[in-house]
């Protein structure tokens, strides 16, 4: 086992708080303590500093910002159980003791700010630290510990400080006559004898000799002792001290066991447990016994031999040498004799003369010595006084080299773990398995391959220097389950071949390869160790080959949690900008809703636009341009922001591909975003202009409402990326929303202004209702005006000409834009009908662009359109709207007209009159009803509208003073008509 260094190395403390004390603390913990000291202000810095690198201790004040330091104590555990948390507080309670204490904290110090705090604290700091090392150093002792007391060859038993069993592994648990288990350690009190002293246990006690012996084993090592004997159980006699007699004659149920016991005391020296520890010697002890019937010097040497037993004079000349003497040196007797004196062989100054003289035995001196192949041993020698054959020195020496072995490979294994927590790689941890490996098993070859679930293979990430001279470097292998090393990986299955080449599975038969070992790493890939030898693995080294595989994958594990975390942190971090670079633009797109209420005119609304886009350096640039007359290039309306000549430099043509983003999306009426700039600068040549005023990002969004466009809105930011996910999908929303805004601003002038133009178009589309009703009835159809939208749909009247209205009143019904026909008059060759469709009539869609839809006539082979258009609407904008709606249009004629009076007396008529009121009269002059002499009577018309006779003379009575009422501005409240 390892023990603990005496200058353990400067502890790395972490303090969280304010300046005012961390640094007077911190300047004392490095300069008495020697400590590497890191201060932080805050509980996110300090869980980030944790994060980092984890340190030896936390010592936090209890306020914090924003938070406190039983907050930040509980945040810990919630990532760290063992992490020793002090806090202190200047003003602390029993309730905020106690609170720090059901957190868990490792010390809670309140300080006297009339004393000396940094020394207290200081202190304090000092013992939780000190006690936090012993306690890792307790635990690693113990895991030590436990490794070897899993031995199955060595029975071993903890007993109390009164001598009674408190644990015992399988192997003393057979020796001692319990029951078999499968645990292999089993607690005292699951034993049939439990809680009794060791020479109590039923093996031990079938003789008064065998339990004495044991007896006198354990009262040594009570007395803080060391002490040893053979005893021999299941007959009348035993061994102890390396003297005896056996006259039994034995049986199945006979053994010869070396007993050895230590005492185990604490920091105080005070006794606490002992450890025995058996070992079956039945062989030998029936060697001895066989030796002692034939001669005195074979039964005294035999008596005190556990491996190899070697007699000498005072000159070190052997007197005997052990027949076994070749388990442990490779060599014979005679081989022995012939290399010199015992100095020869156990090296020079083993022990001093003079101590032994005095005690008579040395016991446990531990030697290394080389045999005949060249290998070294780990010997314990123990060396006693002894008049045997012109004898005076004898030797009995085992053999701890595999024990050292193990000993060394839990260190170097403890190391390897201990990196591994500081690992930042999965390379790294790659590195280390196959650096450690040959110390770890004593294999020479080690390489660790890596699973890479997008090609399915396995990539050797890392190898020893050992395994590229006996194999070469390692190549990737596919993950099928062919070869041992996907096999190994797919099947979750350990290998531990003694020749790979008797194994059909092996991929490269040059390999001078021979025992390998095969070990998964869980999902992460498989760890390979091998030697040129054939046949090396025992137990332990298949025992140690899976602990360092597995505190390999617990490393890969942690790495893959980290990362994980990091991978979450940084889209957090993502998000987070995204939310706040969304919501900064929200606020701008609320700053310009409300300036596009606000604007009286377009030419404000577009400069209020790109004044807020630029503002408080929301983006770079922003311009708002219209296709010009020709109809080739955007030419700029209003712009802000960093400009530096960029619209002076150039034109904007109109492009479907490359080209200005703005001309792009002119020409194809989408968005367009350009998220790098530079990333084409070679390419086009907008961009070298664009990066040289640090335009980064470009989007340019149609300005499109009710399929008429009014422009396109240009904005550049300075940083690359800025217009993409739902950052463009707000541009183009806002989009509209201006759009939207210039229509209404649109139809706002077009009812407040007096002087139109009415023009007239040309336009071919079969698909119009009027001309669809002229060409299938062969007759001429006219709009005569009632266009309306109401609740129940809308509402148009036309004129029929060369046709029956029965007959294009058949055509009408066939069409799934006519809900429903009414004839309002009829004549042999025309008459009127009123049509409701499913959805607006033309003029509600020039409506909603400030546009009077006038009239409209279709022939089977023509169709003209006349509209009037305010003054404030372009009249080529609105003739490329009716080319959207019908595409091929042509200008017939246009001339300027003044309708103040028309718009005067129409508004006020219309202002006066019901929606049902205006349907009666309409239906009643569309019908005829003021013809003279009248083509239909009232009756007729109120058949038709679906009322009674009485309600139409009353509408149309009421319709007719409302309007001379209108027409001569003389009104009477209670509609008794003119006076």
């Amino acid at each position: 086992m390892t023990t603990e260094s005496s200058t353990p190395s400067p502890s790395r403390l972490l303090l969280v708080g304010d300046a005012t004390w961390t640094e007077p603390f911190a300047d004392a913990l490095e300069t008495d303590l020697g400590a590497t000291v890191r201060a932080v202000p805050t509980e996110t810095h300090a869980l980030e500093a944790i994060r980092t690198r984890r340190p030896d201790a936390v010592v936090t004040t209890h306020r914090l910002p924003e938070t406190s330091g039983v907050d930040l104590l509980r945040s810990i555990r919630d990532r760290d159980a063992t992490l020793p948390v002090i806090v202190a507080t200047a003003s602390g309670s029993e309730a905020l003791a106690s609170e720090a204490i059901a957190a868990g904290v490792s010390d809670y110090v309140r300080l006297d700010p009339d004393g000396d705090p940094v020394h207290c604290l200081l202190e304090r700091t000092e013992t939780v630290v000190e006690t936090a090392r012993h306690d890792r150093a307790r635990h690693d002792r113990a895991r030590q510990f436990d490794a070897i007391f899993r031995d199955p060859r060595t029975a071993t038993w903890v007993l109390d400080a009164d001598g009674t069993v408190d644990r015992m592994n399988r192997t003393a648990r057979e020796l001692s006559g319990g029951r078999d288990g499968s645990d292999a350690t089993v607690p005292a009190e699951s034993a049939e004898s439990a809680a009794v002293p060791l020479w109590e246990l039923p093996r031990w006690s079938d003789t008064d000799r065998v339990r004495g012996d044991v007896r006198q084993v354990v009262e040594t090592a009570l007395e803080g002792e060391f002490g040893n004997a053979v005893v021999i159980r299941g007959s009348d006699r035993r061994v102890a001290g390396g003297a005896g007699d056996d006259h039994g004659n034995g049986g199945d149920d006979r053994a010869v066991v070396e007993l050895s016991a230590r005492p185990i005391t604490d920091d105080r020296g005070e006794l606490v447990s002992v450890v025995v520890e058996g070992v079956d010697i039945t062989d030998h002890a029936d060697v001895e016994r066989d030796l002692r019937r034939s001669e005195e010097l074979h039964r005294v040497t035999l008596n005190n031999m556990t491996d190899t037993v070697l007699i000498t004079d005072e000159d070190g000349e052997y007197t005997y040498v052990c027949p076994n003497v070749h388990f442990i040196f490779g060599y014979t007797a005679g081989e022995i004799r012939e290399l010199g004196t015992i100095d020869d062989l156990l090296g020079e100054d083993l022990f001093d003369r003079e101590v032994l003289a005095e005690s008579g035995v040395l016991k446990n001196i531990e030697c290394t010595v080389t045999d005949n192949t060249g290998r070294e041993h780990a010997l314990l020698v123990n060396v006693r006084e002894v008049s045997i054959h012109d004898g005076t020195l004898l030797y009995s020496c085992r053999d701890v080299t595999e024990r050292k072995q193990r000993e060394r490979a839990l260190a170097t294994l403890q190391d390897t773990a201990r990196e591994f927590l500081y690992a930042g790689t999965d390379e790294e941890i790659a590195r280390r398995v196959t650096a450690d490996a040959p110390d770890v098993l004593g294999l020479e070859a080690g390489a660790v391959y890596r699973f890479d679930p997008d090609a399915n293979v396995l990539r050797p990430v890392a190898y020893s220097a050992g395994m590229r001279e006996v194999h070469g470097p390692p190549s990737p292998i596919d993950a099928d389950g062919r070869t041992l090393v996907g096999h190994t990986f797919v099947e979750d299955e350990r290998l531990f071949l003694d020749d790979v080449h008797a194994d059909d599975r092996l991929a490269d038969r040059s390999t001078d390869l021979r025992s390998a070992a095969f070990v998964p790493l869980g999902g992460h890939g498989v760890f390979v160790a091998g030697t040129t030898e054939t046949g090396v693995f025992d137990e332990v080294t298949r025992e140690l080959a899976d602990l360092l595989a597995a505190t390999a994958e617990a490393a890969f594990d942690r790495i893959g949690r980290e990362e994980r975390l990091r991978e979450q942190d940084r889209e957090l971090q993502q998000r987070n900008d995204r939310l706040t670079a969304l919501n900064r633009i929200n606020e701008t797109i609320r700053e310009v809703d409300g300036a596009l209420v606000r604007a009286g005119t377009r030419e404000e609304m577009e400069h209020a636009v790109c004044e807020l886009l630029t503002g408080e350096d929301r983006f770079r640039f922003a311009w708002i341009g219209s296709t010009d007359a020709a109809g080739g290039s955007l030419t700029p309306r209003a712009w802000a922001g960093t400009d530096r000549g960029y619209l002076d430099d150039r034109s904007v043509p109109l492009t479907d591909d490359g080209g200005e983003p703005a001309g792009r999306t002119a020409s194809t009426g989408e968005v367009t975003v350009v998220g790098n700039v530079p990333g084409g600068l070679r390419e086009e040549e907008w961009r070298k202009a664009a990066v040289a005023r640090d335009y980064l990002s470009v989007i340019s969004v149609p300005l499109v409402y009710n399929d008429l466009t009014y422009g396109v809105l240009t904005v550049y930011a300075a940083e690359r990326e800025a217009f993409s996910g739902m950052v463009r999908e707000v541009f183009a929303e806002l989009g509209e929303t201006i759009a939207s805004a210039m229509g209404a601003i649109e139809r706002k002038n077009a009812l407040l202004t007096t002087s139109t133009t009415r023009v007239e178009f040309a336009v071919e589309d079969p698909s119009f209702l009027l001309s669809r009703l002229a060409r299938a009835a062969s007759c001429t159809v006219a709009y005569q005006g009632g266009a309306r939208q109401t609740a129940a749909g809308s509402y148009v009247f036309v004129d029929v000409d060369g046709a029956t209205v029965e007959s294009v009143t058949a055509v009408a019904r066939g069409l799934l834009v006519v809900e429903s026909v009414k004839e309002i008059n009829a004549t042999e060759t025309g008459g009127v009908l009123r049509l409701r469709l499913s959805r607006p009539f033309l003029a509600q869609e020039l409506a909603d662009h400030g546009v009077l839809f006038h009239g409209a006539s279709a022939t089977p082979t023509s169709t003209s359109i006349v509209v009037d258009v305010p003054d404030s609407a372009d009249v080529s904008r609105i003739g490329r709207l009716l080319e959207e709606r019908f595409g091929e249009t042509q200008l017939v004629s246009k001339r300027t007209r003044d309708r103040t009076a028309d718009r005067d007396l129409h508004s006020r008529f219309l202002g006066e009159v019901t929606e049902r009121q205006l349907e009666v009269i309409q239906t009643a002059y569309y019908a005829g009803f003021f013809e003279s002499p009248r083509e239909r009577s009232g009756e007729e018309i109120a058949e038709t509208l679906e009322i009674s006779p009485s309600a139409f003379y009353r509408h149309a009575r009421t319709v007719q003073r409302k309007l001379f009422s209108t027409l001569f501005e003389e009104r009477n409240v209670d509609g008794a008509g003119p006076t």
